[in-house]
């Protein structure tokens, strides 16, 4: 009996966990903590998953559209284009840089005018983009090559019923100086491919086409627009930026992903923290029970308690036997919260599609969500800290219940028996 953590004291808390008919509410109080610490365990490891899924998605498909930096001339004009591009590829880093000038224009389809951004690229760096990899959908990029076909978005063709050969107008400002004034620019295209990357907004307002094509409709030199850059490990951004910016001289600005979409990957983390702060409540509850329940125990085996310390038990087993019950509670739990967790984790996609089926509502629609489907992504780093909390506050739990049982004296508890 006097060894910590001993095969008896083990064999008394397995006891007390067990349901018996006169004190069944006490295991039932027990039930209720287990459930508590799974459900808030599984929950955090879900919620973080889906959050970390959702900003490493939609960084993907943004920086896939946009690459991870791009340079701008300070005169608008690249004049020696073709060394500046061997320049940057040489530099430690990057995997890729290419040419790419867009501009704003109106497209006009069956009597509806709207805006659209409109990206000009080689054909070959249009295949090579990571967005649309894998993600044509009707026609093929190759088609683009002659100038005259352009690339759209799966939701604009949606919209508009369009296909593959089919035509519509596209309308710039920049068109010709007459006596009356600016006449706006107009010429017809054919839809040579339909793409989609899986992010509503991009699948509606962006087009692609030859890069010397757009120069031409937007009356623009073809040395001119930016140059972007793909690199090996987007989170070593401003190491690259500052290596290229040194490599290229001061006639150019290197503007990376980071400072572009600052907001948005600030806004994503703020929002990550602080529904794992309000996420934790769940996990506090779940402690005071396991405290109400452990408090109710110790009244419940006051007796037992004095007949043990009668028989020479110290303060120290008692306080162990009421820790190891009221521990077990909050690892069980714990275990049952990750393995629930990961597997909601796992199937999260075919889960949303059965509650969709059963509910018959659209959950996280893609024109608000700017997903196709819901990303869930398991960092093991948020798992660890997730058990740790989930452990301690159950722990911590367990302490003040031990020391009223370990405290409580034996002609006390015996007085009225």
């Amino acid at each position: 009996m006097s060894g910590a953590f001993s095969a008896l004291e083990w064999d008394m808390a397995r006891r007390y966990l067990r349901a018996k008919r006169r004190d069944s509410y006490i295991s039932v109080i027990a039930v209720i903590s287990f459930l508590g610490i799974s459900l808030g365990v599984a929950t955090l490891i879900v919620v973080m998953a889906v959050m970390t899924g959702f900003r490493a998605d939609l960084l993907e498909r943004i920086l896939g559209v946009n690459g991870h930096a791009r340079i701008e001339s300070r005169t608008g004009i690249f004049p020696n284009k073709d060394s500046l591009l061997v320049t940057i590829s040489e530099q430690e880093g990057v995997v890729r840089a290419r040419p790419m000038i867009d501009g704003q224009v109106m497209v006009s389809i069956s009597g509806n005018v709207q805006g659209q951004i409109v990206r000009g690229l080689s054909v070959e760096n249009i295949k090579e983009l990571e967005s649309l990899k894998d993600k044509i959908l009707y026609g093929n990029l190759d088609s683009l090559a002659n100038g005259e076909r352009i690339a759209i978005g799966a939701r604009l063709a949606e919209r508009f019923g369009l296909a593959v050969g089919d035509g519509f107008s596209l309308i710039t400002p920049q068109g010709s100086v007459t006596p009356f004034g600016t006449l706006p620019k107009v010429k017809r295209y054919t839809i040579g491919a339909i793409f989609e990357i899986g992010l509503s907004d991009y699948d509606t307002n962006i087009m692609f086409m030859e890069i010397g094509a757009l120069a031409r409709f937007l009356g623009r030199p073809e040395n001119g627009g930016v140059i972007e850059l793909d690199v090996d490990d987007p989170d070593q951004i401003e190491v690259i930026s500052a290596s290229i910016s040194r490599a290229i001289g001061p006639g150019y600005r290197v503007r990376d992903w980071k400072n572009t979409n600052a907001t948005l990957a600030g806004a994503l983390e703020v929002e990550r923290t602080v529904m794992f702060l309000i996420l934790t409540l769940i996990l506090l509850v779940a402690a005071l029970n396991i405290i109400s329940g452990m408090v109710m125990l110790v009244r419940d085996k006051g007796r037992d308690i004095a007949i043990l310390r009668a028989m020479g038990a110290g303060r120290g087993m008692v306080m162990r036997v009421f820790f190891i019950t009221g521990a077990s509670i909050g690892v069980l739990g714990t275990v049952f919260g990750v393995i629930l967790g990961s597997i909601f984790c796992v199937y999260i996609e075919e889960i949303r599609q059965f509650l969709i089926w059963i509910t018959g509502a659209n959950l996280f629609p893609a024109q608000v969500y700017f997903l196709k489907e819901l990303p869930a992504t398991i960092v093991w780093a948020d798992v660890a800290r997730v058990v740790g909390m989930a452990l301690g506050l159950s722990f911590l739990s367990t302490l003040y219940p031990a020391w009223r049982a370990a405290k409580l004296e034996p002609v006390e508890a015996l007085r009225y028996e």
